[in-house]
């Protein structure tokens, strides 16, 4: 799954939709759910904007080519993942899986899933 680390601090944030309609950013992921939108943004960028978040994510890419309709996949990562106490976000999107972990745990995660990969899950 060849999984990568991407640079930078990344925040999950909710506003209303009217309060997302006057911002000037490009968040990585819009999610509108019936309580408000959520973002997934740098760490920067929600600051600079002065939206509140509560914990702070780093992003790991599993690169290699997702199959949307894939059977047990994640289950098997998220489960490596909470056997050593860390927690995890999933995004899936076209191409690619994407985790969110605490980012004071990810290193920890990447090698953790580089194992997991040796293992061919």
């Amino acid at each position: 799954m060849n999984p990568k680390l991407v640079d930078g601090e990344f925040v999950f944030c909710t506003i209303s939709e009217s309060r997302f309609s006057k911002l000037k950013i490009i968040p990585l992921l819009i999610f509108k759910e019936e309580e408000g939108i959520t973002l997934i943004i740098k760490r920067n960028m929600a600051e600079s904007n002065f939206l509140s978040y509560t914990e702070i994510w780093a992003w790991i890419i599993l690169t290699v080519h997702s199959d949307l309709s894939a059977v047990g996949f994640l289950a098997r990562i998220t489960s490596k993942l909470a056997e050593s106490g860390i927690s995890v976000n999933v995004v899936s999107a076209y191409y690619h899986d994407h985790l969110f972990v605490p980012v004071n745990h990810a290193n920890r995660a990447v090698i953790l899933l580089q194992e997991l990969s040796a293992s061919k899950i």
